[in-house]
């Protein structure tokens, strides 16, 4: 058995003037079956990084929006677990920061190639059709975090969300 490897990533629910959520719809190559599923924007946090540093910084790449990472705020929910690919075995914490944004048009210029192959596209998405999606919605619970934060309720703490992954073992905190 392969040692585990830790995964930090951080991911930003970006909510624009009108509460609709971008998402982009990416393949989820983690499993045995590779599906597609709904995410937010974000990624690995690169060593010598802070959550608020990797999310910025992901947000550029993948969106071509550039934000001080200090405008990030508190982390507002986390999802951990664990995966394999390749023969190796993960342990992931993903933590996602809300921020407001206006006039966001998505740039993907910045991402890498592998980026830019599991990615399929982008949409701003309401809380109804969050809760209505035929695909899976990452992280689980997305639907109900929104709608407590478009209310204006930020927890003390992080939520925490279930894993994701179909049928891997996983944490929800």
């Amino acid at each position: 058995m392969s040692e585990m490897i830790y995964r930090a990533t951080a991911r930003v629910l970006l909510v624009d003037d009108v509460d609709r959520l971008l998402v982009y719809r990416g393949l989820l190559l983690q499993v045995e079956d590779p599906y597609y599923a709904w995410f937010t924007p974000g990624g690995a946090v690169d060593p010598g990084e802070s959550l608020q540093q990797a999310a910025a910084r992901e947000l550029r790449e993948e969106l071509g929006y550039a934000v001080a990472p200090s405008a990030l705020g508190p982390v507002v929910a986390i999802s951990s677990g664990t995966w394999s690919l390749g023969g190796e075995t993960f342990s992931s914490v993903d933590s996602y920061f809300s921020l407001r944004v206006s006039g966001l048009e998505v740039d993907t210029s910045g991402m890498d190639e592998e980026e830019r192959q599991v990615t399929d596209r982008f949409e701003w998405w309401t809380v109804t059709e969050l809760r209505s999606a035929a695909e899976i919605i990452v992280p689980v619970g997305l639907a109900e975090l929104m709608e407590r934060l478009l209310q204006g309720n930020l927890p003390a703490q992080p939520v925490a969300l279930p894993w994701h992954l179909p049928g891997v073992a996983g944490t929800s905190g």
